[in-house]
């Protein structure tokens, strides 16, 4: 049945975390179901491919000087093209490869499979190499850079036809305008995925990419050459199952760090997406990235108004959380945490659910992480999406509280009810998703415990029943899925049972102040909820 299956990998998730599963290993999550949604969610946010349609061609990026009085070139047909391609004539092939860039580079509809089936790709390649006639070299790579940017069937196309060395070489060419079309088209093959990724890598682009950087002062390129560089570079870093080979990120990081301190805005964005790509992954991967010492800067980046910009910087940030207590702890010693309230309380979901997530990992920590995560307030905040935010935001934040009651001290969980946790808890177990609804039950069960530890259980039940979360643990019991009525029963069977029975006279007097957890002293036995 399709509720257990999801139940059962709530399971697994909640023994990912350090607290619940005693593999010390195995104790943060990772992204699980929420990475292909995260990924698929707003491509634009980082293009995978991207078509070179500038509408100034040839006077702004070429220093071919077209004749404008013969405009014929702009009309060819795909045969006149596969014609004047094939002649003896340099003019004419020139003409005619300029023709099929200029019909590849139209915003609608790029006949890219005619030119394909044309067979054109072989003599487009051949023609990089030109480097006796540097217009032909350009037009060619611009063609081939807005095929490679179609379809996998397409860029696989360019592949298949020698590209990629082809390309490797021009990065050398002594003409920036062709280096940087050679920049994007390789970015465009890397883009297509992990294999096409690694063998860039293997015909050994990165050398030859990261020396187009190797200058004093970075601000001396120019701002959309760096830009294309920077976006290559970030695919390269991109896709997984594999992820890229450790010693290519190695030799890339360098400049990554380099460029994270650059003040352009796309730059920033793509260096941003480029670590959130390699810190997604084994802790090990993750400490070749936070080693550099780059931590402290993407917090800076994090704290940043600009969307673009903190997006990628706040997923790399929820991604190195994942990893070890140490790889955390850098996180907090940069500052981040105080970053949060604004995070939490961000106007796009998709910044509140990401915060949310980091904070799972955070409150899956050490004791004194938690403790962090008191110190700045953030409760309030996890606390208000559990009230009012949007459901995928209200998942997470369910599982950063579980955390933080799984792993924190009776003090830290007598805070968190004080805080006002206990009722917006108890208002999601309505939720049709079984996972969250068993992750909360599990939350409820952890705060029992501590009430138990200080004697608070009765207030804990007339604070659950007044709110009308008893109706709503009873209501659990005929839920079509087994672990959750098999989890809410064994609620009521433990701290509600018994009730019927009970003399009325010992039910505190119910003033709104008995039911709340009062500090009385700072030891656990002093503790009243």
């Amino acid at each position: 049945m399709s509720t257990n299956e999801n139940t059962n990998t709530a399971a697994a998730r909640l023994n990912r975390f350090k607290n619940k599963g005693k593999d010390t290993t195995e104790m943060r999550r990772r992204r699980i179901e929420v990475n292909v949604e995260l990924r698929k969610a707003k491509k634009d946010d980082q293009m995978l491919k991207r078509r070179n349609v500038s509408t100034l061609p040839d006077d702004a990026t070429s220093p071919l000087q077209e004749n404008r009085g013969n405009q014929v070139s702009a009309h060819w047909s795909v045969e006149e093209i596969v014609k004047g391609v094939n002649s003896n004539n340099m003019e004419l092939q020139l003409q005619a490869t300029q023709a099929a860039r200029k019909l590849l580079s139209r915003e609608k509809q790029p006949p890219i499979d005619n030119i394909i089936r044309a067979g054109l790709i072989p003599k487009f390649v051949s023609f990089l190499g030109r480097a006796d006639c540097s217009p032909i070299q350009f037009e060619s790579a611009w063609a081939l850079t807005n095929i490679a940017s179609g379809t996998s069937e397409q860029t696989k196309a360019v592949v298949d036809g020698g590209a990629i060395p082809a390309f490797i070489a021009l990065l050398a060419s002594p003409h920036t305008h062709i280096s940087e079309q050679a920049v994007w088209a390789l970015g465009n093959i890397a883009g297509d995925g992990s294999a096409y990724r690694d063998l860039v890598i293997k015909f050994g682009a990165i050398e030859p990419l990261l020396s187009l950087l190797a200058v004093p002062d970075l601000s001396s390129l120019a701002s959309g050459y760096l830009r294309n560089v920077t976006w290559t570079l970030s695919n390269l870093c991109r896709n997984k199952n594999p992820a890229p080979p450790i010693e290519a990120i190695e030799q890339i990081l360098p400049t990554l760090v380099r460029l994270l301190h650059h003040n352009d805005p796309e730059v920033l964005a793509d260096t941003c997406w480029a670590l959130s790509y390699l810190t997604d992954g084994s802790n090990d991967r993750i400490e070749v990235v936070v080693k550099t010492g780059l931590v402290p800067q993407l917090v800076k980046l994090l704290g940043c108004s600009e969307l673009p910009i903190m997006t990628p910087s706040l997923r790399a940030i929820g991604n190195i959380v994942t990893g070890t207590d140490e790889q955390t702890q850098m996180v907090i010693d940069s500052g981040a945490l105080s970053v949060f309230p604004s995070l939490l309380s961000h106007h796009k979901n998709n910044i509140q659910k990401e915060a949310a997530w980091t904070m799972s990992n955070i409150t899956a920590g050490r004791q004194d992480q938690i403790q962090r995560v008191v110190d700045h307030g953030l409760v309030p905040y996890l606390i208000g999406i559990l009230r009012k935010g949007d459901f995928k935001s209200q998942k997470e934040a369910v599982w950063a509280v579980t955390n933080y009651t799984s792993g924190g001290t009776i003090d830290q969980i007598v805070y968190l009810v004080q805080a006002g946790v206990v009722e917006p808890l108890l208002n999601l177990l309505s939720a049709k998703d079984s996972k969250t609804v068993l992750v909360i039950l599990d939350a409820i069960s952890n705060i029992f415990l501590a009430a138990e530890k200080i004697n608070e259980t009765e207030k804990l039940c007339l604070m659950i029943e007044e709110c009308g979360g008893l109706d709503k643990i009873e209501a659990l019991q005929s839920h079509e899925n087994e672990q959750v009525y098999k989890a809410s029963s064994t609620l009521i069977e433990k701290y509600f049972s018994a009730e019927e029975e009970e003399d009325q006279n010992v039910v505190p007097e119910s003033t709104a102040a008995s039911y709340t957890f009062q500090i009385q002293g700072n030891t656990p036995d002093t503790f009243s909820f």
